[in-house]
């Protein structure tokens, strides 16, 4: 269990960062941020802030609620025309598929996380469970480093590779007359990537160095306990 620990709790902490990252982004309140952001780009076939506002929350809500991709396909602009085309429907449910994978992943990780815990606690492992977290958020601390490094060399590069390995062929790409492009556009997805990186090296440099104190109070405290041992046995 020891091993087990030391091994699996720093691959799961970047996984759970990341992923709670983005659920947190899942909400209509980072959407709303967004377009209130300085400088973000007005739409240039005329859609309004407020109609954005109005239309950008029902994909959101298609992607965390159960329906199906009806949900999307029945809404339309005021004068009766289709929010949507077929091919970005045909994209918004292969997202849909891609989100709730990622948040069973991001369940099982957290539950996993907590079942090591609770093992490590009725063990008398919480030393190593805890330093175990404290390396976990040094590796996301890394990774995301590197993902910002990427972002600021070539976010065009990352963003193309990212949909190459989720997405199929070119189903993601789309005219600029397109209402997803309309309702998102590159600055978008630009600030999803840095606030996602951001929130994970938060929480990957809380556990880092949050932790510290305590792992070393551990180790003075194991260093103390191994002494009093040896004395013990001479």
């Amino acid at each position: 269990m020891k091993t087990l620990i030391r091994i699996l709790v720093p691959l799961l902490v970047p996984v759970a960062l990341l992923l709670t990252a983005t659920r947190l982004l899942l909400t209509p309140l980072f959407v709303n941020v967004e377009y209130h952001m300085p400088g973000f780009p007005a739409d240039p076939y005329g859609m309004t802030q407020a109609e954005r506002l109005r239309y950008a929350p029902l994909a959101l809500d298609y992607l965390m609620n159960d329906e199906g991709i009806n949900f999307l396909g029945e809404q339309t602009f005021e004068d009766g025309t289709p929010l949507y085309n077929e091919r970005e429907l045909s994209h918004m449910y292969d997202v849909k598929v891609l989100t709730q994978q990622a948040l069973r992943v991001w369940v099982g990780v957290l539950l996993a996380l907590a079942a090591l815990g609770i093992a490590a606690w009725r063990l008398g492992l919480l030393a190593e469970f805890r330093a175990a977290l404290g390396q976990g958020g040094a590796l996301t601390v890394a990774l995301i480093l590197a993902l910002l490094v990427l972002i600021a060399l070539s976010f065009d590069w990352l963003f193309t590779e990212f949909h190459g390995v989720f997405f199929e062929g070119d189903s993601w790409l789309f005219l600029y007359s397109d209402t997803l492009i309309r309702l998102f556009p590159m600055r978008f997805w630009q600030d999803v990537f840095l606030a996602l990186g951001g929130l994970s090296l938060l929480g990957g440099l809380g556990l880092w160095r949050g932790l510290r104190p305590q792992m070393n109070t551990d180790k003075r405290r194991s260093s103390t306990t191994k002494r009093k041992k040896n004395r013990s046995a001479d």
